[in-house]
């Protein structure tokens, strides 16, 4: 196979639009997460605060996606995204404003983190499904892929460009950057065409929402794959929000240290979503994402107990690596597996085991960092991963559930 044919996507000039879109606004997005963290982190000093602001942004999603995802079904999703995207400068353009004229509190950054995540929560779930209407199901992978790789390369550059943002212009410009940045977007969506199958029919939110609940309790090799990237979510993840923590107080690295920490989070995840889109296939499925899980798990592991930044960055790469390795490859089993009439309120689920935990996650390891230690938490994080991992590579080794994706 070519590389062309690898990267089959980029011939649908509507997904070539939509993908340098995303470039664009998601570096803005992750410029502006890199700057939250860091100004919740100038404010309180508290691990505490930085897991109860991050919460307050996932918090909608939880409540929310659910919703997002019969919307997604309902209307038009280009549309609808243009919507969300446009509604999303507002808060950024608003904390930027904030900050600048030193008026800004913890509390309005999580209230706006939260304006943030309920925009996001009907966001996603039409972003996820939309792709198939842009490039169909036959280079549908391979726009997951790329989707992904755009995703995790602005987060290797976005908190690589805030870091320097920071420390010459200033916490108000990246929040500045990131409403203008949007603007890449809604260009884009309006250039496309209207297309894709929407639900003609409703039986009500409960009933609409309960087909996508029985389809995927029909196939339990999706139930047990979310269920692990739930695990995940949960008790993994949140180690993000914990960064500047390591970065200002265990690793003595500053604004500029806190950027090569996320960023090679980045760093790994972009090449991990490369590879994925590069590869032909991948032979033994399930020995390939169980392999990436514990890997993941390890490297965490490794940069709990770390108090060196090289050691860090080589840490976080292959967490990065590994989590987007099977996220990737069980977001392109379900897309290809789902109706096209059901695809908004499946994903909508797997938006929510995803990111609807983080909340949870958040307060419970920020309450626990601020009165155990915030690598000590980590360190346990990544056992219970490891843990996980292992049980699910047992679970599923007698089946041949990943046969069929072969």
């Amino acid at each position: 196979m070519t590389v062309a044919g690898r990267f089959s996507a980029l011939q649908f000039r509507d997904f070539r639009l939509f993908w340098f879109g995303q470039i664009v606004s998601l570096s803005g997005t992750w410029m502006q997460s890199v700057a939250q963290g860091w100004l919740v982190y100038s404010l309180t000093k508290s691990p505490l605060y930085l897991g109860l602001v991050a919460a307050s942004g996932s918090l909608p999603i939880l409540l929310f996606t659910l919703a997002g995802g019969v919307a997604a079904d309902r209307f038009r999703k280009r549309n609808l995204l243009l919507t969300t995207q446009a509604l999303s400068i507002l808060p950024a353009f608003l904390l930027g404003i904030l900050t600048d004229i030193n008026m800004i509190t913890v509390w309005q950054v999580a209230l706006l983190a939260a304006v943030l995540g309920t925009v996001n929560a009907f966001d996603i779930p039409a972003r996820q499904s939309f792709l198939i209407e842009l490039v169909g199901r036959d280079s549908l992978t391979s726009a997951i892929a790329l989707n992904s790789a755009a995703f995790h390369g602005a987060r290797m550059i976005g908190p690589l460009i805030a870091g320097t943002t920071i420390a010459s212009l200033g916490l108000p410009a990246c929040f500045y950057l990131n409403a203008l940045s949007f603007v890449a977007v809604i260009i884009a969506l309006s250039r496309m065409e209207i297309r894709g199958a929407i639900q003609d029919t409703s039986n009500g939110f409960i009933r609409d929402f309960n087909e996508g609940i029985r389809f995927i309790k029909s196939r339990p090799e999706i139930y047990r794959a979310i269920l692990l990237i739930g695990v995940f979510s949960l008790v993994a993840m949140p180690f993000i929000t914990l960064l500047p923590i390591f970065a200002g107080e265990v690793l003595k690295a500053g604004a500029t240290g806190f950027g090569f920490l996320v960023g090679a989070t980045g760093a790994g995840a972009l090449a991990a979503a490369l590879s994925l889109a590069f590869r032909r296939d991948i032979a033994d499925k399930s020995r390939f994402i169980s392999a990436a899980a514990l890997i993941s798990s390890f490297a965490l592991l490794v940069f709990s107990m770390s108090r060196s930044l090289p050691l860090s960055v080589a840490a976080l790469i292959l967490v990065g690596w590994g989590l987007v390795s099977f996220l990737a490859t069980v977001n392109s089993f379900i897309q290809l597996s789902v109706p096209d009439n059901l695809r908004g309120r499946v994903m909508s689920v797997f938006t929510l085991v995803f990111l609807g935990t983080a909340p949870l996650g958040n307060s419970i390891v920020g309450f626990a960092a601020d009165y155990t230690g915030t690598p000590k938490i980590v360190t346990i994080s990544a056992l219970i991963c490891m843990a996980a991992s292992v049980i699910f590579s047992m679970k599923i080794s007698g089946g041949k559930w990943y046969s069929r994706l072969s």
